[in-house]
């Protein structure tokens, strides 16, 4: 079996696993399936989430695709003109109750018929209220993954993150950050077979990372104005997607599934004019969290602000 099939092959058991594992956590949940064909060649296998007590709307999705690799593409990297094969993961859960935060995570494997190839991805929280020991714990967790396999994976992905997942015409980071890495390659002393294996470690922590946030802030109680707010925040999370996002651009670039790729929007967002928060108010307490370069692991939680 070629590499790219069988890190397909891993890729759909490990949504097989994710849906598995989150259908145990919100037993009322429903999910449709969803098949497609890309015109172009491959497809994919998308799950939608809806109707939980704890997940409002959610996707989990696989794909495997192929074909010409579009112009735009090949500009954006820097490639010569070859075919490409992608497959991966892609998940994002917007969460019912504003207490528990949204979380995204994209594991996925890209190569050229020239040779040419990389693994990717990452893990990011985004509360719509930062709990800073919650934070804390999600580093932890993200960072000894990165741990086992080179000391260097934390810091240098948690920044890669810091980067990535943030709004620069808000001048705010989209939440509290996780791990980001693209364009991973063997070197002389890291080899294929430990940056895939990595990409796996990183594909099987992500139940351990969510499942507790929903179950421990599922039920909490919320008021109206707690749920505007997680829709303000919701709706700093479309801008994202929308302006800055590369899954979301080569999706699109490639002639993707459009239903599929907009998955990650929330089922309700929204922008107030010139919103204001209440000094000294939890609302407030986050947006002076969302800044790059917080060390939430050795920084000690009642110190965070």
């Amino acid at each position: 079996m070629a590499f790219k099939e069988e890190a397909a092959e891993w890729f759909k058991g490990l949504q097989e696993n994710i849906c598995k594992g989150l259908c145990e956590a919100d037993l009322n949940v429903r999910i449709q399936e969803d098949v497609w064909e890309r015109p172009g060649g491959g497809g994919g296998r998308s799950r939608a989430f809806t109707d939980g007590v704890y997940i409002e709307k959610g996707g989990v999705n696989f794909s495997a695709v192929h074909g010409p690799t579009p112009d735009k593409i090949l500009a954006a990297f820097k490639l010569e003109k070859a075919d490409f094969f992608a497959t991966g993961v892609s998940i994002v859960m917007h969460p019912r109750n504003p207490f528990v935060p949204i979380i995204h995570m994209n594991v996925r494997y890209f190569e050229m018929s020239n040779g040419t190839y990389w693994f990717g991805g990452g893990i990011d929280l985004t509360p719509h209220y930062v709990v800073r020991q919650e934070a804390q714990e999600f580093h932890l967790k993200l960072k000894k993954v990165c741990d086992a396999y080179h000391t260097s994976y934390y810091p240098e992905f948690k920044r890669w993150a810091d980067d990535y997942f943030y709004n620069p015409h808000r001048r705010e980071t989209r939440g509290v950050g996780g791990i980001f890495f693209d364009r991973l390659q063997a070197t002389e002393t890291i080899s294929k077979a430990e940056r895939w294996a990595f990409v796996r470690s990183v594909g099987e922590e992500f139940l351990n990372c969510y499942v507790p946030l929903l179950l421990k802030n599922g039920y909490a109680p919320y008021s109206v104005e707690h749920q505007a707010w997680q829709r303000l925040r919701r709706g700093r999370y479309v801008e994202f997607n929308l302006v800055y996002d590369a899954g979301t651009k080569f999706g699109l670039e490639t002639d993707g599934r459009t239903e599929s790729i907009l998955m990650s929007l929330p089922p309700l967002a929204a922008w107030e004019y010139d919103h204001k928060t209440l000094p000294n108010s939890p609302e407030q307490a986050t947006l002076d969290l969302l800044k790059k370069g917080i060390n939430w692991i050795e920084t000690p939680v009642s110190t965070l602000a």
